[in-house]
């Protein structure tokens, strides 16, 4: 491996599509190389930072609400394009994804390498389950994560 690896599924499961973070990281328990560290997080700043504390390279998924949306779209984002992209989009979580580079910048703190892998949505009501856009495009969600993890743990994970 060539450094630390976190994956940080972002979101509230109990919110429809917008437990579309956490679902791709339950389905990569035991998919991705050893040392990888899985977790969840509802996306407040402070609480995402200590989490990629002393990583090398992160790998955020989230649930991105632009309008209008196209659910079930995906999208990989730089720091640099996630900052600029969930400006402009809702969120169900008191700051967004922006806000926390933002602060992770100012801080000091982004990880040498990170990348965003998000998944349009619009069913986001309080207890809804996934939405079949939701359902039919995480396979692939999930695969875009894998190979950005084998990617960052070097060639001889990718594969």
């Amino acid at each position: 491996m060539n450094g630390r690896v976190v994956v940080i599924g972002v979101g509230n499961p109990l919110r429809g599509d917008d437990g579309v973070g956490p679902a791709a990281v339950e389905a990569l328990r035991g998919r991705l190389p050893g040392g990888t560290v899985l977790a969840v997080s509802d996306g407040e700043p402070a609480r995402m930072l200590d989490l990629w504390r002393g990583a090398d390279t992160v790998v955020v998924v989230e649930a991105l609400r632009p309008r209008p949306a196209r659910p079930g779209a995906l999208h990989t984002l730089t720091a640099t394009e996630a900052a600029d992209r969930t400006a402009a989009t809702a969120s169900t979580h008191a700051l967004g994804l922006g806000e926390c580079l933002a602060l992770a910048e100012a801080l000091g703190r982004l990880p040498q390498g990170l990348v965003v892998h998000a998944m349009e949505v619009a069913d986001v009501a309080l207890g809804a389950p996934l939405s079949e856009a939701a359902r039919s495009a995480l396979p692939a969600l999930i695969d875009q994560v894998a190979a950005s993890v084998r990617r960052a743990c070097g060639p001889e994970h990718e594969g």
